[in-house]
């Protein structure tokens, strides 16, 4: 997961103790005070969070996307099983969750026969427009 985070660095100089948030974040399964306070960090983790906001969520994002092929298997898994799969349910959908959230979603196919029985139809020329109006000078009043 270390790779995850190389990508980071060349976004945004960091310093080690923020690169060791980072991480501490991966290392530590998401834990954001855990890894605060790995990485040195006194006091409130959610001013570090701030800072990183951008990285945080890059890093969130290559984390799903490095469970998107375990999401599909799982998929897979459920659907040819033969024997009842415990907590299938929720499996589905966290799988299906993940596929989503990397942008592997279901599609959605629309198919539009339309059938025009008549012909076209042609409007008259319009004609102008003519107002009569009387141009009054608001300033000379």
């Amino acid at each position: 997961m270390t790779g995850l985070l190389n990508s980071l660095n060349k976004k945004k100089e960091l310093t080690p103790k923020q690169q060791s948030f980072l991480d501490n974040l991966v290392t530590t399964g998401g834990d954001s005070r855990k890894s605060a306070e790995l990485a040195g960090y006194a006091g409130n983790h959610y001013q570090v969070l701030k800072a990183l906001k951008d990285e945080v969520l890059d890093l969130t994002t290559n984390v799903l996307a490095q469970a998107a092929p375990q999401a599909a298997f799982k998929l897979l898994d459920i659907m040819n099983a033969d024997a009842p799969i415990p907590q299938a349910t929720n499996k589905l959908q966290a799988a299906q969750t993940i596929l989503d959230r990397v942008g592997i979603a279901k599609t959605e196919k629309l198919d539009i026969n339309h059938k025009v029985a008549g012909g076209i139809f042609i409007m008259p020329e319009k004609e102008a427009i003519v107002i009569d109006a009387e141009v009054v000078d608001v300033e000379s009043e």
